[in-house]
């Protein structure tokens, strides 16, 4: 049973956090960057790291593993910042997203993609376009778009117009 909305063959960039496999489509992503210093903003929500100065623009880092529940670790050679493009209220934003490592990209068809689980009303799984399967590993698919609740996100870009 395939994933609805996802009709044709795409490109997935795949990372790691916690040790579980996530992956973006490749279209939301922008570029992937080495770890850089990271300036802290005051009065953000604990899965808000601070911004970065990415070519001359304030770009926010959240920390995937504290917006996912996931317990925070030391940074590695591997940690890096996954740039990515996500569209708020018809707008886009560009805010980067840290991650244990990247591994790859590659392509998933529609038929290897199920459907989120349903685990009941309790947890929320809307950000979870599907489930892709290789090499009889799970990969967790995300809707980048729906990671971040719009107040969420209008919170991030009114801070980042105060830089």
């Amino acid at each position: 049973m395939s994933v609805a909305g996802i009709t044709e063959t795409r490109q997935y960039l795949t990372f790691i956090l916690d040790g579980e496999l996530f992956a973006l489509d490749i279209s939301k992503v922008r570029e992937v960057l080495d770890y850089t210093k990271i300036t802290k903003v005051p009065q953000m929500p604990e899965f808000m790291l601070g911004v970065i100065n990415l070519r001359g623009t304030v770009v926010p880092v959240i920390e995937m593993r504290t917006k996912f529940g996931m317990n925070r670790v030391d940074r590695t050679v591997n940690t890096c910042i996954v740039i990515v493009e996500i569209t708020l209220d018809g707008e886009n934003v560009i805010l980067g997203a840290l991650v244990d490592s990247v591994q790859e990209v590659f392509d998933l068809e529609p038929d290897q993609i199920e459907p989120p689980p349903k685990i009941g009303m309790r947890l929320k799984t809307e950000f979870i376009k599907g489930m892709g399967k290789k090499e009889e590993k799970f990969i967790i698919i995300l809707d980048i778009d729906r990671v971040f609740s719009s107040e969420e996100l209008v919170m991030l870009q009114g801070n980042e117009e105060r830089e």
